[in-house]
């Protein structure tokens, strides 16, 4: 009887969390997933949580733009209906993370978010409106940067990205004191949305390394000096 009671008691707690697992996977989203949902969706709100220069850049159509890192970010979240659904993005996910948990805290009751933000949207050749006229650079100018002698590291960041800004210092550092060893290249992802695209880079950081005009490493995310000194001098 016992041994009953306790199985019993284990099938309620597993189902518990899958039903809390599944509610948490049902509000979050991948980029074609999003995109379907929000067209089934009557009465939906559309948030991109980027700043404004982001949003020029390129973003959904009839989406607000309310900047979740502006000091006002909750102030103008409180003009959307707290009673109709809320999706919300932003360029890589954190940022619609931390704005759906906000929301949901003010007392919203249906809040979605997109997966991997505008740069997985982009790579699976979604619709965007954009502003910005500036088209970036072209992949046959990319090609012509890899044309050298020396390794050449291309790093694809964003001023919004963290573990760009923590690697940013020790890159700095190293093109200055090894232009002999590798000649390392900075792309800003934000300014540079097409060629993203063309190379696949839908996260960030990227660091690609070329010798010769061939791809001999790709590391998506954090990576230290010493690894990134180790890679190049093989």
């Amino acid at each position: 009887m016992y041994k009953n009671i306790i199985v019993v008691f284990f099938l309620i707690v597993l189902t518990g969390c899958g039903k809390a697992q599944n509610g948490k996977n049902e509000s979050s989203l991948p980029a074609t997933e999003f995109s379907k949902k929000l067209d089934q969706t009557k009465d939906a709100q559309l948030v991109d949580v980027r700043t404004p220069g982001e949003f020029r850049n390129g973003h959904l159509k009839n989406a607000m733009n309310i900047d979740w890192n502006a000091d006002d970010f909750t102030e103008k979240a409180k003009v959307l209906d707290k009673e109709k659904p809320v999706f919300l993005y932003c360029m890589s996910g954190p940022r619609s993370t931390a704005a759906a948990a906000k929301l949901q805290e003010m007392g919203f009751k249906n809040v979605y978010e997109m997966q991997g933000g505008m740069m997985k949207w982009r790579n699976a050749n979604l619709p965007e409106i954009k502003v910005s006229t500036s088209a970036g650079m072209s992949l046959a100018q990319y090609n012509e940067i890899l044309k050298s002698e020396t390794p050449v590291l291309v790093d694809f960041y964003a001023e919004w990205c963290a573990p760009c800004k923590k690697m940013e210092p020790y890159l700095k550092k190293m093109s200055s004191e090894m232009p002999d060893k590798v000649k390392i290249i900075r792309i800003n992802a934000d300014e540079n949305t097409e060629l993203c695209k063309e190379l696949n880079v839908s996260a960030l950081p990227v660091l690609k390394l070329y010798k010769k005009e061939k791809l001999v490493w790709n590391n998506l995310g954090f990576v230290t000096e010493d690894e990134v000194r180790k890679r190049i001098i093989q």
